[in-house]
């Protein structure tokens, strides 16, 4: 199903754009660990999220997303969106 491909590389490019890494590295990717990736580059990725998948982040949830695939499972989750 070319949607659900869709938002599996809606989701690399996001993170690709937001932490200026090549697509293949998105997998490995955390919070604090990779150089852009602090509390500024949080906000941006959050904010690049919402945009891209036309969600609204709740608040409480801002903080688990803390890699790559933290956030992958909790917009699987939490806000309805398939990566199969």
């Amino acid at each position: 199903n070319m949607i659900k491909m869709n938002n599996l590389n809606k989701l690399n490019n996001v993170f690709a754009t937001t932490f200026e890494v090549e697509e293949n590295q998105v997998k490995s990717l955390a919070y604090r660990k990779t150089p852009l990736w602090d509390s500024v580059g949080q906000m941006t990725l959050i904010a690049n999220i919402e945009d891209e998948f036309d969600i609204v982040i709740q608040s409480e949830d801002i903080m688990d997303f803390n890699s790559y695939d933290a956030a992958k499972s909790i917009l699987t989750d939490k806000y309805n969106i398939s990566f199969e």
